[in-house]
């Protein structure tokens, strides 16, 4: 396989680095952040807007857009990107994750899940093989490979049969990946056993994917467990391949991530909190804007914020939006929230302090939009 990423620093302290992931829509900058388009849509922002803000990458849910609208019509609009418009580079899941919590609406066979829709019941089937024509069919620059999310919690017995299935579907992936510039990234499983967790990783870096993700992750357990998930497995993934954690997560979990060697992350934080009312301040703290205290507060969200929100809205005018149901206003805090997190990876990428990958001096490359 061609080399899609390349590591540019690594910091003095701890194990963190700033590299590049080259795709054919684009270069990703990374540490980096992915905002997550579940149904071909970043919620409330549009791509002109995720472009402003300095998003190099999406995510999009393989699950749901086969259910709705169907790969057929995605193909035939010219991929996700032409279906959505949005023209640098997208990360699909397998809809493993997915699949997977319907708990009671699937079985699980050997060569993959036969599952019932959760929005009419139909029934369809997904496997490793149909997981990797799906996403061709999306056109996404990085695929993930069809995995065995365990439930947490869960007992060794059942978090080693996820990971014999992850093993062995990893294999049909791999297998049926087709060459063409698309990166595959295998997904290490094993819940909080740290044994099992060393097993899938040395399973999978055996196969020489492209990229590696840890998941089974922000699936209930404790911080603790995500963080020990993480120090188990980051040591044993290729240093020159991109390592991914799964949806997380909250600012102090990435920069902790990080610190640990860590160069991808998704998160629906910063959109669902938004859409409840709440908005990310300072180093990370979360202050709920639809709360009567900010009924006449003429400050802005956050005052050391240079956002669109921040620069020209106040904290009151917000709160009456989101009370009188203007959509508005969940629109800003969606604004604000995910320039509070893709202006904390400039800040996470900056602090390697040393030159990107154009030869300018650190986050020269990685303007605020």
């Amino acid at each position: 396989m061609s080399r899609s990423f390349e590591v540019l620093s690594r910091s003095s302290k701890g194990h963190a680095r700033r590299g590049v992931i080259e795709t054919s829509h684009g270069s990703v900058a990374t540490p980096a952040f992915m905002p997550v388009g579940t149904r071909g849509s970043v919620k409330g922002i549009s791509p002109a807007e995720l472009e402003e803000l300095g998003a190099d990458i999406i995510l999009g849910n393989t699950y749901h857009l086969f259910l709705r609208p169907g790969v057929d019509l995605v193909e035939r609009a010219g991929g996700l990107h032409g279906f959505m418009g949005w023209n640098r580079p997208i990360l699909t899941d397998s809809g493993g994750y997915q699949v997977f919590s319907l708990s009671s609406l699937r079985k699980i066979r050997d060569d993959g899940v036969e599952f019932a829709s959760h929005i009419d019941g139909d029934r369809f089937f997904l496997g490793p093989r149909e997981s990797m024509e799906i996403q061709r069919r999306l056109g996404s620059d990085i695929v993930m490979a069809f995995d065995d999310c365990a439930p947490y919690p869960c007992s060794e017995r059942d978090a080693a049969s996820a990971v014999e299935r992850t093993t062995r579907w990893g294999k049909v992936c791999r297998d049926a990946h087709p060459s063409g510039g698309r990166l595959l990234f295998g997904i290490v499983q094993g819940s909080t056993f740290r044994d099992l967790r060393e097993r899938s990783a040395e399973e999978l870096v055996a196969m020489d994917f492209d990229g590696y993700a840890i998941g089974g992750v922000s699936v209930g357990e404790p911080e603790e467990e995500m963080i020990k998930a993480v120090e188990a497995v980051a040591p044993l993934l290729p240093e020159d391949k991109p390592r991914y954690l799964m949806g997380v997560g909250t600012p102090r979990q990435i920069r902790a991530a990080v610190e640990l060697g860590v160069d991808m992350f998704d998160c629906v934080l910063p959109t669902r909190l938004a859409r409840h009312g709440s908005a990310f301040v300072g180093e990370g703290d979360v202050i709920p804007v639809k709360a009567g205290r900010y009924k006449d507060d003429f400050t802005p969200v956050d005052p050391e914020c240079e956002c669109y929100c921040c620069a020209n809205f106040t904290r009151a005018y917000i709160r009456h939006l989101l009370n009188v149901g203007e959509i508005l206003g969940l629109r800003l805090l969606s604004l604000h929230n995910l320039h509070f997190y893709l202006k904390m990876m400039r800040s996470i990428r900056d602090e390697t302090g040393i030159a990107d990958a154009s030869g300018d001096t650190a986050g020269g490359g990685d303007s605020d939009g």
